[in-house]
């Protein structure tokens, strides 16, 4: 057999042109083809080189806000290089605008950062500054109204309530924190209905002045009784209840640790339900009026013992006033027991 050539065996490994694959078809005189194609793609880079920002460039915002603190460079620009924390300028007035252009920027950060006065710039030409605003509603002026109500008028007697006479207009304010100060308020301070004047600011800046008239509650618990309690009854742990009640209208009322030295019994009548107040209780009192008891009258080492009638009741530890039966004579003593007062000359 005659062997084959080594050169065949490249020409066999060979590639076959791509016009002679019969599976491509070569594209058609007069189609856009690959340099079409190769134009669209130049023409888009071009149009993203244009309008893409050069890089370390500080690109101007339109529209910013700052609060009343002052204008910051990095407020009114940013971009791939960020731009610095840098107070430029006073914040306008609250409701106002200022208008900055590049110009003005560059002469305020050369004057506080000369290093920075040759940034690239990009974006727009100027931009408008405004402050940053918040609706202030109902519900945050009356948490404004209660807090220094609360602390300066109210303290611990129990938790302010306001409710508002007239319907609040929301109204447009700094977004900062907001301080409210009363102008004029009824020497008697919080009552059942009352009107107050007040001042709101943000900061240094005063927003204006208000009159408003308020209705105010002061919820507490306080005790009640359970049942139906008769003037002189002892009074027991069972017989009172708690409930949360409006206290602006009440005076004196039964303190939360009421118990006294000893049994406590009813100085009046109190209906169910109804609040119990100081007046309500008293110490069971060890003598009686009208009571005939040995009076001890004590000088030195000197003991002296009498009958005296007594002219009140009296608890333990209690003065009270006595007669002697015989002379008329009254004086005064400390009640001991249920039947002893001791008597000092």
């Amino acid at each position: 057999m005659r062997p084959i050539p080594q050169n065949s065996f490249r020409q066999v490994g060979r590639a076959v042109p791509a016009s002679r694959n019969p599976q491509r078809t070569p594209a058609p005189r007069g189609s856009p083809g690959r340099f079409a194609l190769l134009l669209r793609c130049l023409a888009f880079g071009l149009l993203l080189f244009c309008c893409w920002p050069a890089r370390g460039a500080l690109v101007l915002w339109t529209n910013a806000q700052v609060a009343s603190e002052g204008i910051f460079l990095n407020q009114i620009a940013g971009g791939e290089f960020p731009a610095l924390e840098i107070r430029l300028a006073e914040a306008p007035a609250f409701g106002r605008w200022l208008t900055l252009t590049r110009a003005q920027i560059n002469a305020l950060v050369q004057a506080r950062a000369p290093e920075l006065a040759a940034t690239n710039w990009a974006g727009a030409q100027q931009v408008r500054v405004t402050r940053r605003a918040r609706i202030l509603g109902e519900a945050e002026l009356k948490t404004l109204l209660i807090t220094p109500l609360q602390r300066d008028h109210v303290r611990d007697r129990g938790e302010l309530e306001l409710k508002l006479l007239r319907p609040w207009t929301p109204l447009s304010v700094p977004d900062e924190p907001l301080l409210l100060k009363f102008l004029d308020l009824p020497n008697a301070g919080v009552s059942a209905s009352f009107i107050a004047r007040f001042e709101l600011s943000a900061g240094r800046e005063a927003l204006g002045t208000w009159q408003l008239p308020l209705q105010a509650k002061i919820w507490r618990e306080i005790w009640i009784a359970r049942a139906e309690l008769a003037r002189g009854a002892l009074l027991h742990p069972e017989d009172l209840g708690h409930e949360r009640q409006d206290v602006l209208p009440l005076r004196d009322l039964l303190p939360e640790n009421f118990e006294g030295n000893g049994p406590l019994e009813l100085a009046e009548n109190v209906s169910l339900g109804a609040p119990l107040y100081t007046r309500s209780v008293r110490l069971k009192p060890l003598i009686r009026r009208g009571q005939v008891v040995e009076a001890l009258l004590q000088e030195g080492a000197l003991t002296i013992s009498l009958k005296v009638e007594a002219l009140e009741s009296g608890a333990a530890g209690q003065v009270v006033r006595v007669r002697n039966p015989q002379s008329r004579r009254e004086f005064r003593g400390k009640v001991q027991n249920e039947q002893t007062i001791l008597v000092s000359l």
